[in-house]
């Protein structure tokens, strides 16, 4: 009989079990740790004991790794050797012979420059690049020691020059002989760039010019990053390239722009261009120094523009830099490879921009002109500049303009016919076509680049050039190398990818990059080209009627073609337009006959270029006619030599106007607009008006009218039906007041009655009408006038009566519940009880203590503050039941 435990009792066996070898494991790590401890070599304060607490223990995190440790006390140590033979050298010298001087540091430079041999052959890598640093370090010394010693008489800076040339020769042999070592050749890069600078500045006879000597060291810095693999050392000759080759361009650049003849300007003309020749060549050569070729462009610009400048009169120096970066860009097309067009087309884009920007100055005050020099409407064209002067000095402008708006043209349709050749081949862009067989790969020159893949495609427009540039030994325009242009690529746009490497970007963001460039390109142009004409007449002096007749025919030129056209070139074109407007506006308040003629044109013009456009543009286009049509209309009141008041008449042409056509347009876009901006120039009556009170009640009366036909509409109705209640009541008031009625009632009363009776025929008829809209005006016409001669009035009859009315229509608003009747009633009925108050309330006041009322005041706002709560609940609760009223 077999007795098997039950689940339960065979758990807790297993338990027990497992806890007894988890207690025998604990037990074996503690004894493991203390084994460790005792092979460790003893202390002298005796045998290490077997910890008593945890088992293990982590060690502490090192702060420094072993490497960074090797380096810093390798550094360390150099830098302490270094500095002791400095020491030696400058302090010590004097104390030993001259044998033992040249055996003291012959001895350590051999031995310190020695020394890395056996290192390197060790293994020893850190410290035998240490010790070499140390080595480098004597050579400086041992030239310095040989100048005091033997040469102590040469000239100093033309002997460095001599000793920086050697140390570069020798530092250059010295890393070719042992590669492994790094410090050696990027220190001799950096020591050759002291040779040529310091010759030049020995002012010797056969020493160059020291831009000359820059941009000579810049080209052997250009050879060394070509034609070296290390990377240190191809940083460091980067480095110093650009240094030493920003430094001649910035010299030549000054000098280019000191010369004050051609002869003078030709010698920095050549430094630039040579220059130019070193970057463009280093951005071909260097796949990844393309940018490179924006210096090529600006320097070349800036070399022979120059020399232009130096010949030209003055003023006509930035139209010529423009048109040697013009001539940068077509020559750059034609010959230099495509990877590097980006760059000369990005050099040439910012001549353009810099020369735009000269002409910003004369483009402002052709627009801006007429308000400052006109002194007063209608006081005749201020007096003409000199023409010959003005022509002479201001000509370059237009032309600077025209020459830009030509090249963005050229350059939006260059792009534009350069595409579509990959679009009817199925490819966006550069790149080998998808069947296209792929040859082997060409072999590449010693600094990396490729030159096959500088080379345009076979058959494309610029395939002879590339093929004369391309060095001996490149593949012919049928080899493709790798992942380079084949021969059934498409035609390359421009500024095209580089060939050989894939474009970034999907097909369709390189489609719209494209297109957004080319808009771009034809907006710029646009902008250009209107400005140009913008200034002629300001350029040659045009008569008074040329320049209006001018400035008016562009504009509506520029407006036809923004309604013409598209896109960002149309929006471009409104803006131009719009512009150009208020320039024209502005030149036509000299004289009356070109006032009006502008100003009828504009609003002409403006109306149809609405009618042919929809949206946004129409709106806005409909309301600045709307705005020249009010300026237009107060141009009449002038010439007719009216009044103000009876100008504020003529003005009212307008709002009634745009209400009609509202009603034309309905539920368009544009009928808001217009009718909002006609409603503003309506509002300019008012105040003209306002120094006669007969027409300004009429003028109120009036709006009231074209309010009160706007709100026949039902979705303006809200708005024109509250405004043309206001402007109705405003004007009785302004009408009774400028007749001097001193019992209102008598008018008010019969337009009360009529108002209220429409009110309750309106309220049957559509029971949710507002009590405001139905009763309001007919109230208000009564009531607000009565109060006005209330509180003016000495006897007690009519404030009884009045108030006797007001709670007459406010126990009426309450009854029937009605927002308008119960508002205006109590507002009335309360004003009223306060005018015949107020006398007692002064003789109160007067007769209480001066303390009294600001305690009063302040116990009252104690009390208010203690219960404010609810009476923001009761105020909230009279809210809601005044809003559940009609």
């Amino acid at each position: 009989m077999e007795n098997v435990p039950s689940p339960a009792e065979e758990l807790v066996i297993l338990d027990r079990e497992l806890s007894q070898l988890d207690a025998r494991r604990t037990q074996l790590l503690v004894r493991r740790t203390w084994l460790l401890a005792a092979l460790r070599p003893v202390a002298p304060g005796g045998p290490v004991a077997p910890p008593a607490g945890r088992p293990f223990a982590a060690p502490a995190a090192a702060e420094a790794s072993p490497p960074g440790v090797q380096n810093l006390l390798l550094t360390l140590g150099g830098l302490l050797l270094a500095i002791a033979a400095i020491a030696f050298t400058l302090v010590s010298w004097g104390e030993m012979g001259i044998g033992g001087r040249a055996a003291v540091l012959g001895v350590l430079t051999v031995a310190a420059l020695g020394t890395p041999v056996v290192l390197l052959r060790r293994g020893l890598l850190a410290t035998a690049e240490s010790v070499a640093v140390l080595g480098l370090v004597l050579t400086v010394l041992d030239a310095y020691a040989l100048h005091r010693t033997v040469l102590a008489g040469t000239d100093g800076v033309g002997y460095s020059a001599f000793a920086s040339a050697a140390l570069a020769a020798l530092w250059s042999v010295y890393g070719l002989l042992l590669p492994r070592l790094l410090s050696p050749l990027p220190v001799a890069v950096a020591a050759a760039q002291l040779p040529l600078p310091l010759w030049a500045l020995t002012a010797d006879a056969a020493a160059p010019p020291m831009e000359w000597a820059l941009l000579s060291t810049a080209a052997l810095d250009v050879a060394v990053v070509l034609w070296t693999r290390p990377v240190g050392v191809r940083a460091v000759a980067w480095t110093t390239a650009a240094a030493t080759g920003g430094g001649a361009l910035l010299i030549g650049t000054v000098r280019s722009l000191a010369a004050d003849g051609a002869a003078a300007a030709a010698g920095p003309a050549a430094l630039l261009v040579a220059a130019a020749a070193v970057s463009l060549f280093t951005a071909w050569r260097a796949p990844a120094a393309g940018w490179v070729s924006v210096v090529s462009g600006l320097a070349v610009v800036a070399g022979i523009g120059g020399v232009i400048r130096a010949v030209v009169p003055d003023g006509w120096a930035v139209p010529g830099y423009l048109l040697c970066a013009v001539a940068v860009l077509g020559v750059g097309r034609a010959v230099v490879p495509m990877r590097l067009l980006p760059g000369l087309a990005g050099a040439a884009g910012a001549v353009h921009v810099a020369a735009v920007a000269t002409t910003l100055p004369v483009t402002v005050a052709a627009l801006t002109g007429p308000a400052t020099t006109l002194t007063a409407i209608w006081s005749g064209p201020s007096s003409l500049p000199d023409v010959d002067a003005a022509t002479t000095a201001l000509l370059p402008t237009p032309l600077v303009l025209l020459i830009t708006a030509t090249v963005l043209v050229s350059a939006a349709r260059h792009r534009a016919t350069a595409a579509t050749p990959a679009a009817a081949s199925g490819t966006p862009g550069p790149g080998p076509a998808p069947s296209a067989p792929v040859s082997s790969p060409a072999p590449h020159t010693a600094g990396g680049a490729d030159p096959a893949a500088d080379r345009p495609a076979a058959g494309s427009q610029d395939g002879a050039a590339a093929d004369a540039d391309a060095p001996p030994g490149a593949p012919g325009p049928g080899a493709a190398s790798s992942g380079g242009v084949g021969p059934d690529a498409p035609a390359w746009t421009w500024p095209p990818s580089v060939a050989g490497v894939r474009s970034s970007g999907a097909p369709g963001a390189r489609q719209k990059r494209a297109a957004g460039l080319r808009n771009a390109a034809r907006c710029g142009a646009l902008v250009a080209a209107w400005a140009a004409l913008v200034v002629l007449p300001t350029v040659f002096g045009f008569a008074y009627s040329a320049a209006v007749a001018w400035q008016l025919a562009l504009t509506v030129a520029v407006l036809a073609l923004g309604v013409r056209r598209s896109g960002g070139t149309a929006t471009t074109a409104l803006v131009c337009a719009l512009g150009g407007s208020v320039s024209l506006s502005l030149l036509s308040l000299a004289t009356r006959p070109a006032t009006f003629a502008a100003f009828g044109a504009l609003v002409a013009a403006l109306a149809l270029a609405a009618l042919r456009t929809r949206g946004p543009v129409q709106a806005l286009l409909a309301c600045t006619a709307t705005l020249y049509a009010a300026a237009f209309a107060g141009a009449t009141a002038a010439a007719w030599e009216l009044p103000q008041h009876r100008a504020a008449l003529l003005l009212l042409v307008v709002p009634a106007l745009t209400a009609l056509l509202g009603a034309v347009l309905r539920r368009r876009p544009a009928a808001l607009p217009v009718e909002v901006t006609g409603a503003a120039a309506g509002l300019v009556a008012v105040p003209l008006a306002a120094g006669h009170a007969p027409t300004s009640a009429l003028v109120l009366a009036l709006g009231g009218v074209i309010a009160a036909g706007t709100a026949v509409r039902t979705e303006r109705r809200p708005v024109a039906g509250h405004l043309a209640a206001v402007l109705f009541v405003a004007a009785t008031w302004v009408r009774l007041a400028a007749s001097d009625v001193t019992s209102p009632e008598a008018y008010t009363l019969p337009v009360t009655a009529a108002a209220l009776a429409v009110g309750a025929l309106r309220r049957r008829r559509d029971p949710q009408a507002s009590s405001w809209t139905a009763y309001g005006p007919g109230l208000a016409a009564t009531l607000l006038p009565s109060l006005v001669a209330a509180w003016g009035d000495e006897h007690w009859l009519r404030p009884l009566l009045l108030g006797l009315a007001a709670l007459a229509v406010t126990l009426a608003g309450a009854r029937l519940r009605l927002q308008a009747l119960l508002v205006l009633g109590g507002a009335v009925l309360a004003l009223d009880a306060l005018h015949e108050l107020a006398p007692y309330v002064v003789q109160v006041v007067g007769a209480l203590p001066r303390w009294l009322p600001p305690a009063f005041a302040g116990l009252l706002l104690l009390a208010v503050g203690a219960t404010y709560e609810q009476r923001l609940r009761d105020a909230r609760r009279l809210r809601d039941r005044l809003n559940r009223m009609r």
